[in-house]
């Protein structure tokens, strides 16, 4: 079911629909960047002239940009997906509702509202955000296995992911029984082996959109 899936939710990312979503998701995605970067700068600039490191030398701004930029790297792994999910969740209703009149017209579907899309961006961030960084030391610790920090990377963020994609169609068709645990976290793997692939990963969200409205819908027709 999760291959079907995702096989099908390939053409999806080709709609028009879709383009348009990845065009808001990706410039909103990098406005938030750059204000994390321009924040970072800020701090690293107090922190210097707070402790009178390089004052008067002419390394000092250098040494705050090449810091800024080295803290955005270590983190664009974590904070690119946690922030293209969060903001395609404001805005998945466009894709999810082309693909349900594509292939599922009769599919009843229950719009969620403008609130219920922040509140799920806001929790899917944290979410996102914080157990990763709870999972970090082990992460570290990890790193000596060679593999152990990918999968646990991969494990951790398929649970992650598939939750939020099931709560992006789940509360569409409340009278639909929800995905199982095990589809919930397969179907996550697959958009976080997705988000792994570099230029692919721009594409991630809108593909795992249409992956879970095949999950949830698609039930019907394979059974």
């Amino acid at each position: 079911m999760v291959l079907t899936a995702a096989l099908r939710a390939f053409p999806s990312i080709f709609h028009g629909a879709a383009l348009r979503l990845m065009g808001k998701t990706l410039i909103l995605t990098l406005l938030l960047f750059a204000l994390l970067a321009a924040a970072l700068w800020a701090a690293l600039h107090a922190l210097r002239l707070h402790f009178g490191w390089g004052v008067n030398g002419a390394w000092g701004g250098a040494a705050e940009a090449g810091a800024t930029a080295l803290i955005l790297v270590a983190a664009g792994w974590l904070l690119f997906r946690a922030t293209a999910m969060a903001v395609m969740g404001l805005f998945a209703d466009d894709i999810i509702e082309a693909v349900e009149r594509a292939d599922y017209p009769h599919a009843d579907a229950r719009p969620v509202g403008w609130a219920r899309s922040l509140r799920f961006a806001l929790r899917s961030i944290g979410r996102t955000i914080g157990w990763n960084l709870a999972a970090l030391p082990a992460y570290i610790l990890l790193m000596v296995t060679g593999v152990g920090t990918i999968g646990l990377f991969l494990a951790l963020n398929a649970y992650l992911l598939g939750r939020d994609m099931a709560d992006m169609v789940e509360p569409r068709h409340p009278a639909l029984p929800p995905l199982s645990r095990s589809g919930r976290w397969l179907m996550g793997l697959v958009s976080a082996i997705f988000f792994l692939v570099p230029v692919a990963n721009l594409l991630a969200p809108i593909f795992s959109a249409a992956m879970a409205v095949h999950m949830l819908l698609g039930r019907k027709t394979s059974a």
